[in-house]
C-alpha cells in the first residue's frame, strides 16, 4: 500500500507531502490543474518511462519519494532479496532528476538502478486509464491476467518444458556427435588398427633408444675393452701378478715374516684384479653387437617415433592416445543403440509436456468461460448489457507457459464482429470494460496499489454510479486511487483530495489539499453546478455522498 508521497520542485509542485489510506481515494480538480502531475512525479518515483522535461523552472533537481507498508508474502520482498536490498518497517523510494536530466534512484537508501526499481514497482502499483498499456490492454500480459484469476499454477507445464528441452538438447548433441564420428569413421578404424598393431608401451621409446645408442658405439669400443681383458688376463698382469706371488712366497722362509704383508696384500690385489677382470668380459660379451638385433631395434624405435609425430603425441602418451581413439569408435559403433535410447527419453519428455499443456489449457477454458460470464454480469450495471466480452484461447507455439495464445476481445453491439479491448471499444465504453474486467481479476487479490486515471471519462448519471460503487468494492481490503471529473465517483470515495493551480508570487503552482467532510460537500458541488456553488448543488451533493 502507498503510504505517502512527497513531491519537490518536480513540474508546477514546489513542495508537497501527501499521507494516502486504505480505500478509495479520490483526487478531483479542474482540468488542467495538476492531477496529471502528481500521477507522472509518482510514475518517476516508481522507475516508469514517461515525460522528460520534470524538473521545475529555475530548480536545480527534482525529487520524489515515496512510502509503501509491504506485508508478510508480498511479492516486492522477492525482489528485493534479489537484489540484496532490506526490509525492515517501511520501503522507501527516492529518486533524483537534475535539471540536466541526470536521474539516480535509491531504494531503502541504497542505490538502485532502472532495471531493479521497474521490477519492484510492477509489484506495488497498477496503473489503468483509456491509454493503458502497461496492464489490461496489452495482449501479451492476457495470459498471465488468466492464469491469475484461475489460480493456475504452471509449474508443472515449466518443468515439463524444461525437461523435454534437456532431453532434445541431449539427443541433438548426441546426433552431432555422432555424426562427427561418421564423418571420421574411416581414419578411427584404420589409426586404431595401426595402433594396436604396433602396441606401444610407457617408457618403451626411452629404453629403445639407451639400447639403441649401446649396440651403436659397441664397434667402436670393444677393441679398447678388449685390450684393456688382455692386459689384465692370464698373458698379462694377471701372470706377472702370479710370478711374483710365486717368487715371493718361496723367500718368505728366509726372511722370517718380512713378505707377510707385502704377500697378503698381494693376493687382494689379485683377488680385485680377477673381480675387474669378470666386469670386463661381461661388458665384452653385452658388446657383441648383432646387426640384426640392431637393425630390430632400429626399426620398433622410428616405428613409435613416426606414430607419435603422426598424431601430435609423445611416444610414451601413444597408449593413451589409442585408448581415447578406440573409445570413440567404440562409440560410434554402439550410436544407434544409444540414439534409440535419447529418442524414446524425447518422445517421453514430449508426451509428458503435451499432457501438462492439455491440462492447462483444459483449466484456462473453465476459467475463460467462468471470466466470459462474471464480465456479462459486471457490464450490465454499466449499461453495457448488450455488450460481449469473450476470452479467447487459440494454440500458439508451445513454450514454457504452455501451448495457448489467450486474447480479451469484445463486441460492444450484438451482431458486429469482436475484436481487441483498444481496437473496438469508444473511449467510455473501454473505461467500463477496464473497470469491469479489472473487478473480476482482481476478486482475492491484495497488496497492489490500483490506480484508474479519468477511467470513468464520458459517462454519467447512473453509469457514473455504477462506475463509482465499482470502484469502492474494489478497494475494499485494497488501495485504490482514482482521478476523476465525475462527482458520482468522488462522492464515494473514502479520502478526497482537491488539485488545484494558483500564481504566487508570479508562478503558477499546484496544490494538493486534503478536504474535510463540509469541504467535500463544496467540492463535489462545483463538480455538479460549475464556479457558483448553490445550496441546491450542496443538497445535491449530500444526497450523493450519503447514497
Amino acid at each position: 500500500m502507498l503510504r505517502a508521497l512527497s513531491i519537490r520542485d518536480m513540474l508546477l509542485i514546489e513542495r508537497l507531502e501527501l499521507d494516502f489510506h486504505p480505500g478509495l481515494n479520490v483526487l478531483t480538480g479542474e482540468t488542467g490543474a495538476g492531477k496529471s502531475i502528481l500521477l507522472d512525479s509518482l510514475g518517476f518515483v516508481l522507475g516508469w518511462r514517461g515525460r522528460a522535461d520534470l524538473v521545475r523552472q529555475g530548480a536545480q533537481q527534482g525529487e520524489v519519494e515515496a512510502v509503501f507498508d509491504l506485508p508478510e508474502g508480498h511479492p516486492g520482498r522477492a525482489v528485493l532479496d534479489e537484489a540484496g536490498i532490506p526490509l525492515e518497517d517501511e520501503l522507501v523510494l527516492r529518486r533524483v532528476n537534475t535539471a540536466e536530466g541526470r536521474k539516480t534512484a535509491w531504494i531503502n537508501d541504497r542505490r538502485a538502478s532502472g532495471e531493479v526499481l521497474r521490477a519492484l514497482s510492477d509489484t506495488l502499483v497498477e496503473l489503468h486509464g483509456q491509454h493503458d498499456d502497461r496492464g489490461l490492454l496489452n495482449p501479451r500480459g492476457h495470459r498471465q491476467l488468466l492464469d491469475a484469476y484461475a489460480g493456475a499454477d504452471t509449474g508443472a507445464v515449466r518443468a515439463a518444458w524444461r525437461a523435454l528441452a534437456e532431453a532434445r538438447k541431449a539427443r541433438e548433441a548426441a546426433a552431432a556427435r555422432l555424426a562427427g564420428l561418421r564423418a571420421e569413421e574411416e581414419y578411427l578404424r584404420h589409426a586404431v588398427k595401426e595402433l594396436d598393431q604396433l602396441d606401444p608401451q610407457p617408457g618403451e621409446e626411452a629404453e629403445l633408444d639407451t639400447r639403441r645408442r649401446l649396440m651403436q658405439a659397441a664397434t667402436r669400443l670393444v677393441g679398447d675393452v678388449a685390450r684393456a681383458r688382455q692386459a689384465l688376463g692370464e698373458d698379462g698382469a694377471e701372470r706377472l701378478a702370479l710370478d711374483a706371488l710365486r717368487w715371493l712366497e718361496d723367500a718368505a722362509e728366509g726372511v722370517e715374516g718380512r713378505l707377510d704383508a707385502a704377500i697378503e696384500a698381494l693376493g687382494r690385489a689379485l683377488s680385485e684384479l680377477g673381480e675387474a677382470t669378470g666386469e670386463i668380459e661381461a661388458c665384452l660379451d653385452q658388446m657383441q653387437a648383432d646387426p640384426a638385433e640392431l637393425e630390430r631395434v632400429e626399426e620398433r624405435l622410428f616405428a613409435l617415433r613416426g606414430l607419435a609425430r603422426k598424431h601430435s603425441v609423445l611416444p610414451d602418451d601413444l597408449g593413451t592416445h589409442a585408448a581415447g581413439l578406440r573409445e570413440r569408435l567404440e562409440a560410434l559403433d554402439s550410436g544407434d543403440k544409444g540414439m534409440a535410447a535419447l529418442a524414446q527419453a524425447e518422445a517421453a519428455a514430449q508426451t509428458g509436456f503435451t499432457a501438462a499443456c492439455a491440462a492447462l489449457t483444459a483449466e484456462r477454458k473453465a476459467a475463460a468461460a467462468s471470466l466470459d460470464q462474471a464480465m456479462a454480469a459486471e457490464l450490465a450495471p454499466l449499461k453495457m448489457e448488450r455488450a460481449v466480452f469473450q476470452t479467447v484461447i487459440e494454440p500458439t507455439e508451445p513454450g514454457p507457459e504452455g501451448a495457448d495464445a489467450v486474447t480479451f476481445e469484445v463486441a460492444t453491439n450484438p451482431g458486429a464482429p469482436a475484436g481487441a479491448l483498444n481496437k473496438i471499444a469508444s473511449g467510455g465504453e473501454l473505461s467500463r470494460f477496464l473497470l469491469a474486467l479489472k473487478v473480476c481479476l482482481s476478486r482475492g487479490q491484495s497488496g497492489v496499489t490500483m490506480i484508474f486515471d479519468e477511467i470513468d471519462r464520458g459517462v454519467g448519471g447512473a453509469t457514473a454510479d455504477a462506475v463509482g460503487r465499482r470502484l469502492r468494492a474494489l478497494a475494499e481490503g485494497a488501495q485504490v486511487l482514482v482521478v476523476t471529473h465525475s462527482p458520482q465517483v468522488a462522492a464515494l470515495g473514502a479520502h478526497h483530495w482537491r488539485v488545484e493551480k494558483r500564481v504566487e508570487a508570479g508562478a503558477t503552482l499546484s496544490h494538493v489539499t486534503p478536504l474535510s467532510a463540509g469541504e467535500r460537500v463544496d467540492e463535489i458541488a462545483r463538480m455538479l453546478s460549475g464556479d457558483t456553488i448553490t445550496e441546491a448543488a450542496r443538497g445535491a451533493a449530500r444526497a450523493l455522498i450519503g447514497a
